[in-house]
């Protein structure tokens, strides 16, 4: 018997790989106590998607046990043993301007959290492949340093840099910067991710994603870019733009594409690995674009308004380059470009946010 355990499973990227691990043959273990309802709100549950995971999959085993619980992942493991062939932690406290409410909360679930996994994974399945969702927020607010040209429509970085045909590689630097409390958890967690993979030979891989979304995301203010501007759109909820003239700039990857990546890996996994993974130059979009994007798959307008106070480290221009990554694992492309993940978001999305609206 080969078992995944899938943190956050009630999560997009958590939910999306269980539907596809379940299709793969393995019997999995999703991990999540709906700390997202407690994040942000009844609104970013996700007791909907768990509860739609356990009717349609008939190999999914659900356990609410909270990252942070030290002794509760230890039995986990202990009960599932070498049976566990991967781990996939994307269990995370996801939002910078809400780390900054409750530090400890922030660090406990997003570093200590992480933490518990590697030595429940280490003690009990030693040679499980263990996937990391980290995010480009470690960087901090480095990418605001690239020489940028303001145009109609979006920040792009200047034509002549290195970054411009493919994005941002691995090589930039993650210190000397801003990075908001999330980003420090999160930074935190990558580090132990790899340092367990170098010092205990353990087989681990950090994923350093742009935005990740789709039709399963729980989309709330504070996170889920994408899916909480269609869900406005449709909505008439009002909605704001935080600084920068809405001419910020983000690459988008399908939660789909990003399993597929994920799943390549488990596959073949390395030791200490670290990948950005994003819509590189294939989706992305300035917020100016989105919402026009948005109102043009929605056939309204959006009611929207203007802050010019940016949020704490955030990026004015984010494209992630996934050359390290299709170099490792040739064959890898996305398949979603932007239009077709909006597409996507509003068809699952609709229906159930004008139900609750």
């Amino acid at each position: 018997m080969s078992i995944a355990v899938v943190t956050g499973a009630g999560g997009l990227i958590g939910s999306e790989a269980v539907t596809f691990l379940v299709s793969q043959g393995l019997d999995v273990v999703g991990v999540d106590n709906d700390m997202r309802s407690y994040f942000f709100g009844p609104e970013a549950s996700t007791s909907w998607r768990v509860d739609e995971l356990r009717r349609q999959h008939s190999r999914y085993q659900h356990r609410s046990v909270d990252v942070r619980d030290k002794d509760g992942l230890n039995a986990l493991f202990a009960d599932l043993g070498n049976d566990v062939m991967m781990v996939l932690h994307a269990a995370a406290q996801p939002s910078h301007d809400w780390a900054a409410r409750e530090p400890f909360t922030d660090f406990g679930v997003n570093a200590l959290g992480t933490l518990n996994m590697l030595e429940a994974t280490r003690h009990h399945a030693p040679e499980a492949a263990f996937l990391y969702m980290s995010t480009n927020k470690v960087y901090g607010d480095t990418p605001n340093r690239l020489p940028l040209v303001e145009h109609e429509t979006r920040l792009e970085v200047a034509a002549e840099h290195p970054y411009f045909a493919h994005g941002i590689d691995e090589s930039m630097s993650i210190d000397q910067s801003t990075h908001s409390l999330f980003g420090v958890s999160k930074l935190s967690a990558d580090a132990l991710v790899q340092e367990y993979g170098r010092y205990f030979d353990m087989k681990t891989g950090c994923f350093r994603g742009g935005c990740l979304t789709g039709g399963g995301h729980s989309s709330t203010e504070l996170h889920g870019f994408l899916a909480y501007l269609m869900k406005c759109t449709v909505t008439g909820r009002p909605y704001t733009i935080f600084g920068y003239g809405g001419k910020q700039v983000r690459d988008n990857i399908h939660s789909h594409d990003l399993v597929q990546a994920l799943w390549r890996f488990a596959q073949a996994p390395g030791s200490g690995k670290v990948y950005n993974v994003g819509g590189g130059r294939t989706a992305n979009c300035s917020m100016l674009e989105a919402i026009e994007l948005c109102q043009t798959i929605a056939g309204r307008k959006l009611n929207v308004s203007y802050s010019e106070q940016n949020r704490i480290g955030d990026h004015m221009w984010w494209i992630s380059d996934m050359s390290r990554f299709e170099d490792d694992y040739p064959g890898y492309r996305l398949s979603y470009d932007l239009h077709a993940t909006l597409e996507d978001i509003h068809e699952m999305g609709r229906g159930r946010w004008l139900m609750d609206a």
